[in-house]
Protein backbone atom coordinates (compact mmCIF):
# COMPACT_ATOMS: atom_id res chain seq x y z
CA UNK A 1 0.00 0.00 0.00
CA UNK A 2 1.58 3.20 -1.08
CA UNK A 3 1.43 6.13 1.69
CA UNK A 4 0.03 8.66 -0.95
CA UNK A 5 -3.30 8.15 -2.78
CA UNK A 6 -2.87 6.89 -6.04
CA UNK A 7 -4.34 9.86 -7.37
CA UNK A 8 -2.31 12.14 -5.71
CA UNK A 9 -0.40 14.78 -8.30
CA UNK A 10 2.36 16.33 -6.46
CA UNK A 11 3.16 20.47 -6.72
CA UNK A 12 5.45 21.34 -9.66
CA UNK A 13 5.94 25.14 -8.86
CA UNK A 14 5.20 26.62 -5.17
CA UNK A 15 5.45 30.34 -4.84
CA UNK A 16 7.11 31.35 -1.61
CA UNK A 17 5.07 34.13 -0.55
CA UNK A 18 6.74 37.86 0.15
CA UNK A 19 10.03 36.07 -2.01
CA UNK A 20 10.48 35.86 -5.74
CA UNK A 21 11.64 32.29 -4.69
CA UNK A 22 9.68 29.20 -5.56
CA UNK A 23 9.96 25.13 -4.52
CA UNK A 24 9.93 22.72 -7.49
CA UNK A 25 11.16 19.07 -7.09
CA UNK A 26 15.00 18.64 -7.28
CA UNK A 27 16.34 17.04 -10.31
CA UNK A 28 19.64 15.35 -11.14
CA UNK A 29 20.18 18.76 -13.33
CA UNK A 30 20.47 20.23 -10.32
CA UNK A 31 23.71 19.20 -9.63
CA UNK A 32 25.81 22.19 -10.22
CA UNK A 33 23.59 24.18 -8.51
CA UNK A 34 22.87 21.70 -5.69
CA UNK A 35 26.36 20.70 -4.71
CA UNK A 36 27.67 24.37 -4.18
CA UNK A 37 24.57 25.16 -1.89
CA UNK A 38 24.76 21.85 0.30
CA UNK A 39 28.72 22.19 0.72
CA UNK A 40 28.66 25.72 1.24
CA UNK A 41 26.52 24.71 3.86
CA UNK A 42 28.12 21.09 4.97
CA UNK A 43 28.72 21.63 8.88
CA UNK A 44 25.17 23.10 9.88
CA UNK A 45 23.40 20.24 7.65
CA UNK A 46 25.52 17.54 9.49
CA UNK A 47 24.39 18.83 12.52
CA UNK A 48 20.31 18.59 11.81
CA UNK A 49 20.68 15.96 9.34
CA UNK A 50 24.16 13.80 9.99
CA UNK A 51 22.53 11.63 12.86
CA UNK A 52 19.48 10.27 11.15
CA UNK A 53 20.87 10.45 7.63
CA UNK A 54 24.45 10.29 7.78
CA UNK A 55 24.32 13.32 4.89
CA UNK A 56 26.01 15.46 4.04
CA UNK A 57 29.37 13.37 3.97
CA UNK A 58 32.60 15.90 4.54
CA UNK A 59 34.06 14.25 1.26
CA UNK A 60 30.85 14.16 -0.40
CA UNK A 61 31.92 14.49 -4.18
CA UNK A 62 29.99 15.60 -6.75
CA UNK A 63 29.30 12.33 -8.63
CA UNK A 64 28.19 11.01 -5.16
CA UNK A 65 25.97 14.02 -4.99
CA UNK A 66 24.50 13.57 -8.57
CA UNK A 67 23.62 9.91 -7.81
CA UNK A 68 21.46 11.25 -4.76
CA UNK A 69 19.95 13.70 -6.80
CA UNK A 70 19.24 11.24 -9.32
CA UNK A 71 17.79 8.94 -6.67
CA UNK A 72 15.71 11.83 -5.36
CA UNK A 73 14.38 12.35 -9.11
CA UNK A 74 13.09 8.40 -9.16
CA UNK A 75 11.48 8.76 -6.29
CA UNK A 76 9.44 11.89 -6.57
CA UNK A 77 8.76 9.76 -10.26
CA UNK A 78 7.37 6.70 -8.15
CA UNK A 79 5.99 8.91 -5.51
CA UNK A 80 7.98 6.87 -2.71
CA UNK A 81 9.05 10.52 -0.92
CA UNK A 82 10.05 14.20 -2.42
CA UNK A 83 12.71 16.40 -2.47
CA UNK A 84 11.79 19.94 -3.52
CA UNK A 85 14.29 22.75 -4.57
CA UNK A 86 14.01 26.10 -3.00
CA UNK A 87 15.13 28.21 -6.74
CA UNK A 88 15.68 31.48 -7.01
CA UNK A 89 13.65 33.27 -10.16
CA UNK A 90 15.80 31.99 -12.44
CA UNK A 91 16.35 28.66 -11.00
CA UNK A 92 20.69 30.09 -11.01
CA UNK A 93 20.81 29.10 -6.97
CA UNK A 94 19.35 26.38 -4.88
CA UNK A 95 18.62 28.22 -0.99
CA UNK A 96 17.43 25.14 0.58
CA UNK A 97 15.31 22.10 0.32
CA UNK A 98 12.32 21.09 1.57
CA UNK A 99 12.14 17.07 2.31
CA UNK A 100 8.36 15.29 1.85
CA UNK A 101 8.92 11.80 2.96
CA UNK A 102 6.92 8.90 3.90
CA UNK A 103 7.31 8.30 7.64
CA UNK A 104 10.10 6.54 9.18
CA UNK A 105 8.63 6.65 12.75
CA UNK A 106 5.47 5.55 14.61
CA UNK A 107 3.15 8.31 14.71
CA UNK A 108 2.81 9.66 12.29
CA UNK A 109 1.87 9.51 8.17
CA UNK A 110 4.49 11.69 6.68
CA UNK A 111 7.48 13.74 7.74
CA UNK A 112 8.49 16.52 6.67
CA UNK A 113 11.77 18.28 7.32
CA UNK A 114 13.95 21.89 5.45
CA UNK A 115 16.94 23.96 5.48
CA UNK A 116 18.00 27.03 4.00
CA UNK A 117 21.79 27.75 2.93
CA UNK A 118 23.56 29.13 5.63
CA UNK A 119 23.44 33.05 4.12
CA UNK A 120 19.76 32.90 4.33
CA UNK A 121 19.97 31.61 8.31
CA UNK A 122 17.30 33.97 10.20
CA UNK A 123 16.69 35.87 7.23
CA UNK A 124 12.82 37.15 6.22
CA UNK A 125 13.73 34.04 3.39
CA UNK A 126 14.08 31.59 5.74
CA UNK A 127 10.73 33.07 7.97
CA UNK A 128 8.64 32.77 4.83
CA UNK A 129 9.66 29.26 4.16
CA UNK A 130 9.02 28.32 8.02
CA UNK A 131 5.43 29.94 7.46
CA UNK A 132 4.85 28.23 4.25
CA UNK A 133 5.82 24.61 4.68
CA UNK A 134 3.17 23.62 7.16
CA UNK A 135 0.54 25.53 5.46
CA UNK A 136 1.59 24.33 1.91
CA UNK A 137 1.46 20.41 3.31
CA UNK A 138 -1.86 20.93 5.10
CA UNK A 139 -3.43 22.47 1.92
CA UNK A 140 -2.24 20.38 -0.96
CA UNK A 141 -0.74 17.25 0.80
CA UNK A 142 -2.98 14.32 2.00
CA UNK A 143 -1.59 13.93 5.50
CA UNK A 144 -3.51 14.03 8.60
CA UNK A 145 -0.49 13.09 11.08
CA UNK A 146 2.62 14.70 9.69
CA UNK A 147 5.83 15.06 11.49
CA UNK A 148 7.57 18.24 11.22
CA UNK A 149 11.35 16.89 12.15
CA UNK A 150 13.11 19.31 13.65
CA UNK A 151 10.23 21.48 14.44
CA UNK A 152 7.32 20.04 16.46
CA UNK A 153 9.91 17.08 18.11
CA UNK A 154 13.80 17.12 17.98
CA UNK A 155 15.83 14.50 15.80
CA UNK A 156 17.03 13.05 18.83
CA UNK A 157 13.42 12.44 19.84
CA UNK A 158 12.80 11.30 16.70
CA UNK A 159 15.32 8.77 16.78
CA UNK A 160 13.91 7.38 20.00
CA UNK A 161 10.79 6.78 18.19
CA UNK A 162 9.90 2.89 17.12
CA UNK A 163 10.55 2.67 13.42
CA UNK A 164 7.90 2.06 11.42
CA UNK A 165 7.22 -1.74 10.94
Amino acid sequence: MSWLPDDFVHPVHVPVPATTLHLRPICEADTPIDYPAVMGSRERLWEIFGPAWGWPSETMTYEEDRVDLLRHEKEIAAHQSFNYALLDEEETAILGCVYIDPPGRAGADGEISWWVVDDLVGSEVEAALDALVPQWIAAQWPLRQPRYLGRDITWHDWLALPPVS
